[in-house]
């Protein structure tokens, strides 16, 4: 069974909730204090990685027979080069453990890697190294710039699973973010665009009247990376842009 672990962020001494109001400030004593995630947004624990493929489109194919089955797999390329898969999110690595197993007891996957927490993400997000899980965040969104876009959603309501390129970003720096566009918008503290760090998730109405319907990964420079949609590669495109700009309804942060 897939267990989260959820979390706060602390900030400027206080732990903001993502629900009206604060509670009462908390001091910071150091530093090096751990900062909490924001409380809708947890860490991943354990995870299940398969495959190693020079090729995009083999993991693209293992990608999409894995969601066939009802699994939120995601594709990433690793440092080695190689194309990998993962899925899951669980709290014990016996967990993971079992369901890999099972899952290769059906032939549904072949062999297997389970990712421990301590390796695949920053744990403990503090003062001094918030900034470095930044520069991860957009480093590993820079790695899909001109793959395939392929996530497997094609609805207006899911915009059309863009959110599943901010993702799987996030998830490969240890962080889970809700699945769809407009619960990412939801989710996050707002951020005017004078604000925007590195990291931070951009959102667009594409659809007059439809809401909140694609998601970017803000970058620098008023530049962000995203799915534009089916049959594109994976981009960088400016929220100067006058397409995007019209269609620009506001950022959200998780990294306080």
């Amino acid at each position: 069974m897939i267990k989260k672990w959820g979390i706060l962020i602390l900030t400027a001494g206080a732990i903001l909730m993502a629900v009206p109001g604060c509670r009462k400030p908390v001091a910071v004593t150091s530093s090096s204090e751990v900062l909490p995630l924001e409380k809708n947004l947890n860490m991943v624990g354990y995870t299940i990685q398969v495959g190693a493929f020079s090729e995009v489109d083999n993991a693209l194919r293992l990608m999409n027979s894995l969601r066939e089955e009802g699994i939120d797999a995601y594709y990433f390329r690793h440092m080695t080069g190689l194309f990998k898969v993962r899925f899951g999110e669980f709290s014990l690595r016996k967990e993971a453990e079992i369901e890999a197993q099972n899952l290769k007891s059906q032939k549904i996957i072949e062999d297997f890697y389970i990712v421990n927490p301590q390796i695949s993400a920053t744990k403990k997000i503090t003062r001094s190294n918030k900034d470095t899980l930044r520069t991860g965040l957009v480093e590993t969104a820079r790695q899909y710039q001109g793959l395939p876009y392929c996530w497997g959603g094609d609805s207006i309501e899911e915009g059309f699973d863009c959110s599943g390129l901010a993702a799987a970003v996030y998830r490969l720096n240890g962080l889970s973010l809700p699945r769809t566009s407009r619960a990412q918008y939801d989710k996050g503290m707002p951020v005017s665009t004078a604000q925007l760090l590195p990291g931070d998730l951009v959102f667009f109405e594409m659809y007059p009247g439809k809401g909140i319907s694609h998601v970017g990964i803000y970058l620098e420079g008023g530049r962000f990376i995203h799915a534009p949609s089916r049959n594109k590669t994976i981009r960088i495109n400016s929220l100067n842009n006058p397409y995007y700009r019209e269609r620009f309804r506001g950022a959200r942060r998780y990294i306080y």
